[in-house]
């Protein structure tokens, strides 16, 4: 274990190493990646231009929404997303490197491709996510307190394991990944606004199929007060990290799948 997390460490190290000898494009990049999740809440403030509140949602409640989901996307976007160019080593027969090295091919694929300037995705997500729970009403109890951080870490978790999940089929087909990314990219969107909006066979698919309103819905609603989706008892919204812990192992068994049935690409 300790000989893979060292593997991991050298191959992170040697790819921001190599990153930062372009230091325009490193930086141009991050400044990208924060325009875009701005851009992100540009849509929500044009919205609430408009209106007062959306399904009973005020503005500063959905920045909650927006701030929580935006910070767990942004985590495994830095550590897991890197695992969606596992095409691209398919494609080229370069994955066949990743299989007789001492660690797991995922933790390989995540380290060789990972990106430091992806941080940018969480800079104003941060900023949101810590003025909105400067300015929500909430009664900041121990518990309280707790479950924002503990939703984090299980958003980044959910995130993670669906980035692997709809990144295995590429093993089979391997330019379907941007089908995963409507899973991926278009869940993290969906996740900023309250699920109250969507129609009821939709808000049953995000909370019990692909469990999306564990990320930030769920939780936030909790913290504020309001009642859970078709009557769901509250402990639902402290279940974060039993759904992330769900996600992590189905993913974990469709790469070993994909992984088991790769056939490299012949000479």
């Amino acid at each position: 274990m300790a000989d893979a997390f060292g593997i991991y460490l050298r191959l992170v190290g040697a790819r921001i190493r190599a990153d930062w000898q372009y230091r325009t494009s490193f930086f141009l990049f991050l400044i990208g990646q924060t325009l875009v999740a701005g851009l992100d809440f540009a849509a929500i403030a044009a919205i609430f231009s408009n209106v007062d509140a959306l399904a009973g949602w005020s503005a500063v409640e959905v920045a909650l929404l927006y701030g929580l989901s935006g910070m767990g996307f942004g985590i495994s976007d830095i550590f897991v997303s890197p695992i969606d160019r596992a095409s691209k080593h398919i494609k080229a027969g370069t994955f066949d490197g990743f299989l007789i090295r001492p660690m797991g091919t995922l933790w390989q694929v995540a380290a060789t491709e990972f990106g430091l300037r992806r941080v940018g995705r969480t800079f104003q997500p941060l900023v949101v996510l810590v003025v909105a729970l400067a300015k929500v009403d909430v009664a900041w109890t121990p518990a309280a307190v707790a479950l924002v951080p503990l939703t984090l870490l299980s958003g980044a978790a959910i995130y993670s394991a669906l980035w692997v999940v709809t990144t295995a089929p590429t093993f089979w087909v391997v330019e379907a990944q941007e089908v995963a990314n409507s899973f991926t990219y278009g869940g993290q969107h969906l996740a900023e606004y309250p699920i109250d909006v969507l129609g009821r066979y939709l808000r049953g698919l995000v909370t019990f199929v692909v469990p999306m309103a564990f990320v930030a819905y769920l939780p936030a609603a909790w913290l504020l007060g309001k009642p859970l989706p078709f009557g769901l008892p509250w402990i639902v919204a402290w279940s974060g990290p039993l759904v992330a812990t769900v996600m992590v192992v189905l993913a974990g068994v469709a790469w070993r799948l994909a992984v088991r049935h790769y056939r490299s690409t012949g000479s």
